[in-house]
């Protein structure tokens, strides 16, 4: 891969007739060049599952009373679910039941 000494991109190859040349966007042509060749690795990616369990170790805590078991400890989050002028619905689940529930204050 030829990169282009005026600005840096990376030149592209032109064919003009039976010649090739490597030119920039920025309009720097290189010399003529027969064994021009464009090739791109493309590697797998893994995918990534997010677990439940981990996705809850990393959200902020608070105490807050479950009305399921009546435990006072409960992630949360906020989320826009009305019109933008409203408040955030806020979001809690118990650390322990794993009971959902919202609040609207």
């Amino acid at each position: 891969m030829l990169f282009c000494p005026k600005c840096g991109s990376i030149m592209s190859p032109k064919e003009e007739g039976k010649k090739t040349y490597l030119i920039c966007t920025c309009g720097h042509n290189s010399i003529e060049k027969d064994d021009i060749l464009m090739r791109e690795d493309v590697k797998a990616v893994k995918k990534v599952e997010i677990l439940d369990k981990a996705t809850k170790e990393v959200m902020p805590k608070t105490k807050e009373k479950c009305p399921e078991c009546g435990f006072h400890t409960a992630y949360f989050w906020t989320q826009q679910t009305r019109s933008s002028d409203e408040a955030e619905t806020r979001f809690f689940e118990c650390a322990k039941c794993s009971h959902r529930w919202r609040s609207y204050d």
